[in-house]
């Protein structure tokens, strides 16, 4: 069975150099030559889903340049349609500007061009026309909140399960909550977005936070909320369950931790748009975001199907034998 999928988000090109150490303000760092990928949170999370085996739609825009055809065919060339992407004449295309260092760790600096303009009508009439067909939508948001809301509320809508990736953070959000979408942030992200409900900045142990911010932001949108931990994996609940961790598993030599979200975000709603447990979801999104950090570039490391299946039946062998 194939889940068809489709991501509403952001297209960029990243271009990445490598160096020592991350710089600090007014500090120049001299880093390894540059490299470009394809990126950007929602075509990112489109090739995880596609390389994991959904049939995947991006909804998303670039610019009338060199920039945006380069996005373009890179996804293609991963199997993802990109035939509802538009193409804005009077903008440039997405770029990021990337710094990773030695251990993986990265800053990102992100000039969104035609991210920037996709409006609310374009992503409400593609998705009118699309759906009810998908199984499921991922939004995320590094476009416009209109166009943000314009996809959960008509997803909604329409009944199709949606899962919104707050990265980043941006003002208006809480007020989607109440459409019930599935929340997928990372501790920060997740810590901020409980924040700005409750009016309290909380403070106490690592793990009794993200459990209170977990329960904090389920209370709201009375659905999963699923947030990703990095290398400790992730922590999930759902509507009247208690809070669940799924450790990472793999002991992955990490080199760029860029695309990692992205990998969890695709490949989550790819296992959910198939009919999967919840738990059965994150846990394979969890092993597949750990395969993905062993390359430089977002997409560089995403594993494909056979790699995800492969990597979570040695993980079944090792708890069997444990």
């Amino acid at each position: 069975m194939v889940g068809k999928v489709i991501v509403v988000g952001a297209i960029n090109t990243d271009l990445v150099i490598t160096t020592p150490t991350l710089p600090v303000p007014g500090e120049t760092v001299v880093g390894s030559n540059l490299q470009t990928f394809g990126g950007g949170k929602g075509a990112n999370a489109a090739v995880a889903a596609s390389r994991a085996g959904a049939n995947v739609t991006l909804i998303g825009a670039v610019g009338n340049d060199e920039y945006g055809k380069y996005a373009l065919e890179s996804l293609q060339n991963d199997g993802v349609n990109v035939s509802n992407v538009a193409i804005l004449k009077n903008e440039t295309s997405g770029i990021a500007l990337i710094t990773v260092d030695t251990k993986g760790e990265n800053q990102i600096v992100l000039s969104p061009g035609a991210n920037g303009a996709i409006s609310a009508e374009y992503v409400r009439d593609t998705l009118t026309e699309l759906l009810p067909s998908a199984d499921i939508v991922l939004v995320s948001t590094e476009i416009p909140f209109k166009a943000i809301a314009a996809a959960v509320e008509t997803t909604s809508k329409f009944g199709v399960k949606c899962v919104l990736n707050p990265a980043p953070v941006i003002p208006g959000l809480e007020d989607l909550l109440a459409f019930g979408p599935i929340l997928t942030p990372n501790e920060i992200e997740l810590d901020e977005l409980a924040n700005n409900i409750t009016g309290v900045s909380k403070s106490g142990e690592r793990s009794e936070k993200v459990s209170d911010d977990l329960y904090t932001l389920n209370k709201k949108t009375e659905s999963a909320v699923i947030a990703t931990l990095g290398a400790e994996g992730s922590a999930f609940l759902i509507p009247g369950g208690e809070v669940e961790q799924i450790p990472c598993y793999l002991n992955t030599n990490v080199v760029d931790t860029t695309g990692a979200g992205d990998t969890f975000n695709g490949v989550l709603v790819t296992q959910l748009a198939v009919g999967e447990a919840l738990n059965t979801a994150v846990n394979t999104a969890v092993i597949a975001a750990s395969l993905s950090v062993s390359a430089a570039g977002a997409r560089e490391g995403m594993p494909d199907k056979d790699s995800i299946a492969n990597a979570c039946q040695q993980h079944l062998k090792a708890c069997i034998s444990s």
